[in-house]
């Protein structure tokens, strides 16, 4: 791989002012790429191969706007990176009706209105790269994970959608599945003292997604990889 294969190319990741999308846009833009980084907690700000844009995913209008932004800015993003997302670790009796929708709103709504804010571009254009962080589960069923599985194995559903969509217009969609990694979004819950949790120190690393992303993004154009799952080893 040469120092910078990423040169000349603009990522726009969305959820990205910590944790996994801050990882993922780091390594990007250490790969070369003009990043564009999305998140409602950001300012907008403009730095060498790094634009910041204030940005609530939960919200459509939010996304459209920096879109157009972007859009008209710099034109259609060769890379896009969809890591927004909360989560929530609730028994089914447990989750309100208002966590359920909230969980919906932004592991799954926010991501559609990115799907539909910059995937025509793309595809007009007929170059690019999605990329949706999903998680283990998307696709198994996990004790407490009641609203945030729900969301998750409907974003699944959606990436298939999406790549279904695009196939044979150039535009590549793949979805990438981590287990359990180590963020703040772990704090509230203390895995380390409850039983059948994985361990923070035996978890992945955010830097481990954001390789998984590099190595998608840095596939020739005629390889697609749909679904990359990773996991810590037991």
């Amino acid at each position: 791989m040469s120092p910078a294969p990423l040169a000349e190319r603009l990522a726009v990741v969305a959820g990205a002012s910590r944790g996994i999308g801050l990882a993922i846009a780091d390594a990007l833009a250490g790969a070369g790429a003009h990043v564009v980084r999305l998140a409602r907690s950001l300012r907008d700000a403009e730095q060498d191969r790094r634009t910041d844009i204030a940005c609530d995913v939960t919200r459509a209008e939010s996304v459209a706007a920096a879109a157009g932004r972007i859009l008209a800015g710099r034109g259609a993003p060769d890379l896009l990176v969809i890591a927004s997302g909360g989560f929530l670790l609730k028994p089914l009796a447990e989750t309100t009706s208002t966590e359920f929708a909230e969980q919906l709103g932004a592991n799954l709504a926010g991501p559609f209105a990115l799907l539909r804010a910059f995937v025509g571009p793309m595809r007009e254009r007929g170059t690019g790269l999605v990329v949706t962080i999903g998680s283990i589960a998307d696709h198994a069923a996990l004790p407490g994970n009641a609203a945030y599985a729900a969301s998750k194995h409907g974003l699944r559903g959606l990436h298939g959608v999406l790549a279904a969509e695009l196939a044979g217009s150039g535009v590549r969609a793949s979805l990438v599945s981590p287990g359990p990694v180590d963020t703040g979004l772990w704090d509230p819950v203390d895995p380390d003292a409850r039983p059948g949790f994985t361990k923070r120190r035996d978890m992945l690393r955010t830097q481990d997604v954001a390789e998984a992303v590099l190595f998608l993004a840095t596939r020739p154009k005629h390889v697609t990889i749909p679904t990359l799952t990773i996991e810590p080893l037991r």
